[in-house]
């Protein structure tokens, strides 16, 4: 059989999750639970990269790391999603001074 170095081109069809107009739901409290779970997961974001650059910082030492470049990497992912977390409180905080100024 002869190998195709031309592959026609086919239609997608469907992707789930597009064009779904779903809601965001609402937790116990009432807020969206889009909004509360992008906190969430800002968090989680940050304890990941910090862990993951002392676990590399632990290989490093001990002599186990066998590629030295991914240490500084992680260092900047790490510092990165600390920066996202800490954009994202601010901006939540400016838009909470806001809303408190508002006359009801």
């Amino acid at each position: 059989m002869e190998a195709q170095f031309i592959t026609p081109i086919r239609e997608w069809g469907n992707i789930e999750g597009i064009n779904d107009n779903k809601m965001p739901v609402l937790s116990d409290s009432g807020q969206a639970g889009l909004f509360v779970d992008v906190f969430r997961n800002a968090v989680e974001q940050v304890q990941i990269s910090q862990a993951d650059v002392e676990h590399k910082q632990y290989l490093l030492a001990t002599g186990q790391l066998d590629d030295a470049h991914t240490l500084p990497i992680a260092e900047a992912k790490a510092a990165l999603s600390l920066d996202v977390l800490i954009s994202l409180r601010n901006k939540a905080m400016e838009s909470y001074n806001e809303i408190m100024k508002m006359s009801v």
